[in-house]
């Protein structure tokens, strides 16, 4: 696969703002404009809406309109989405490839929006896994500077970078109905650090994604990488906020294994599991055995596939904050020998 060089953002730039999954604009509209101020304040870039960014009831055909409208427009320079959801399986494979493979630019999205980069990725499209307005740039008392560090590199600079752990994290949300949650900083914790299993090198292309949204893609069909692609893939996984279980995570990485993937990747990178949610709070020892439990599970069946292509979980991309908008399609080499990872941004 060859992929499409993309320009790097000029402060001054036009970016378009789109929700391909749900429009959480109709339903937090002070959180979706402390984004655009950041995105404005901080990075120097200028938001673009389109039509269907901030209508809570849209189609899915209004929501293809606004990525093929924003990818189209020359004046447009990146495009980022507003959340994540879960409706894109429903038309991301509709959409048509000329407009994008004709404008190629930046994208930045995570979880739903896998089915979008996948789509990109087929298309030889880079994009960024994560890097979303309501959940980075919106984040609650000010922004992570790990993850301004990052977007900066994204946005504005070129080449391979080292990329390297946080030293702390935050999976504890403040409820974006309450106003007041805005100006309060959430509640983070120290970061244990990458887990290494593998002493071989690697170099790939990274693809992946959410495991739930991949798992919707295996389920439904959808247009994967040939086979023979995957021989030149770092894979990217994480779970969301669903805290899916341990077993829930087996399943969908055997189903991997068996369609012959995990056998054939360079290697494996894994961002943080989410361990804390609305509805299902954990305490630190909860949280700490649920990480434990997912970590040693997906070790578990990526080695019954591929027992010598190394494997480094704990990353700092995902439903987890800081967050690095990991590159997306893009080269990444793993050096087991001392332990760090380089990624072209």
């Amino acid at each position: 696969m060859e992929f499409a060089k993309l320009d790097k953002l000029k402060r001054g730039d036009k970016v378009a703002i789109v929700s391909p999954s749900f429009a959480a604009p109709a339903a937090w509209p002070l959180v979706y404009e402390l984004g655009l101020a950041r995105l404005r304040d901080i990075f120097g870039l200028v938001p673009v809406e389109f039509p269907a960014t901030k209508k809570a009831d849209a189609t899915v055909e209004e929501k293809a309109a606004d990525l093929i409208a924003a990818f189209s427009d020359p004046e447009i320079k990146a495009v980022i989405s507003t959340l994540g959801g879960d409706i894109q399986v429903a038309y991301i494979k509709n959409l048509p490839a000329a407009p994008f493979k004709n404008n190629p630019k930046p994208f930045f999205g995570f979880s739903d929006n896998t089915n979008f980069m996948n789509f990109l990725w087929l298309n030889g499209i880079p994009s960024y896994y994560g890097g979303s307005i309501f959940t980075q740039l919106a984040k609650n008392g000010k922004m992570d500077e790990f993850t301004v560090e990052y977007l900066n590199k994204a946005y504005f600079e070129e080449g391979e970078f080292e990329i390297f752990a946080s030293n702390v994290y935050n999976d504890i949300g403040l409820d974006w109905t309450d106003p007041e949650n805005l100006k309060k900083f959430r509640q983070y914790e120290p970061n244990e650090g990458w887990h290494w299993d593998g002493e071989k090198n690697a170099e790939g292309t990274t693809w992946g994604g959410c495991l739930e949204t991949i798992d919707e893609l295996l389920r439904h069909g959808i247009k994967l990488p040939e086979l023979v692609e995957f021989e030149n893939v770092i894979l990217l996984l994480e779970t969301c906020e669903e805290i899916s279980s341990a077993n829930y995570v087996s399943r969908v990485c055997r189903a991997l294994g068996e369609r012959g993937i995990l056998a054939r990747v360079k290697g494996l990178l894994v961002g943080r599991p989410k361990a804390w949610e609305f509805g299902k709070e954990k305490n630190a020892e909860e949280k700490a055995k649920y990480k434990k439990e997912q970590r040693e599970t997906v070790l578990r069946i990526f080695r019954e596939y591929n027992k010598t292509s190394p494997v480094v979980q704990n990353l700092d991309f995902g439903h987890t904050d800081p967050q690095i908008p990991f590159p997306y399609g893009r080269k990444a080499r793993i050096s087991s020998s001392n332990k760090k990872i380089f990624v072209n941004f």
